[in-house]
């Protein structure tokens, strides 16, 4: 099975060609505002070296989040309307669990702005949390890797995070085409209201 797969919700947009198995071509754009919207010239790039055309793939995976909610939305609308142009099937993945997939990692930890992190692991379900009460709320030396756990290094004592440079702090796109079989739609996972929604609820109430 020829996959196309997709991640935007971080400053890293990542897109991958894969078949059974293997990663045909792969892409990893760092740029916080242009990123996501960089995406499909990356994929289009990725095909070429890969060989293949738009015709050859059988499925879209994408990333669903959480993540910065105009890149999740950005890389979303793409994989549905690549999907809908072709006429084959579009998953999502959650960007967490892809960082998840990395080998060693336990709790992956997205930046989710406004001082928090999104995070998952073992024992602890998909949140947006404070660095501080997610270090608490884990064992010590649990390894931790996330572009939030980059940022908040110093606020997450007591938890193993890898290095700046490590790559497990990259979602990697064949990580979603990895877990296609067990992916679900493609949905955004949020978490968290977006700043626009909670805005117009704080006027509303005042």
């Amino acid at each position: 099975m020829l996959i196309l797969s997709l991640d935007t919700a971080t400053d890293i947009a990542t897109a991958c060609v894969w078949r059974d198995g293997d990663a045909l071509a792969e892409s990893a754009t760092r740029a916080r505002s242009v990123a996501a919207q960089r995406v499909l010239a990356d994929v289009d790039r990725l095909m070429d070296e890969a060989g293949v055309g738009p015709a050859d793939l059988d499925l879209v995976v994408a990333g669903t989040g959480p993540g910065t909610f105009t890149g999740l939305r950005i890389g979303l609308a793409a994989a549905r309307a690549l999907g809908f142009a072709l006429g084959i099937p579009v998953k999502g993945v959650s960007t967490l669990e892809a960082l998840r997939a990395g080998e060693g990692v336990e709790v992956a930890c997205v930046d989710a702005r406004r001082g928090e992190v999104f995070a998952a692991g073992a024992g602890l379900a998909p949140q947006a949390i404070a660095p501080e009460a997610l270090a608490a709320a884990l064992p010590g030396g649990t390894v931790c890797a996330g572009d939030g756990a980059i940022r908040y290094r110093d606020r997450l004592a007591g938890l193993a995070i890898p290095p700046d440079d490590s790559p497990l702090h990259v979602p990697w796109a064949r990580r979603h085409a990895a877990l296609a079989e067990t992916a679900g739609p493609p949905e955004p996972l949020y978490l968290r209201a977006p700043d626009a929604d909670r805005a117009l609820a704080a006027r509303a109430a005042s």
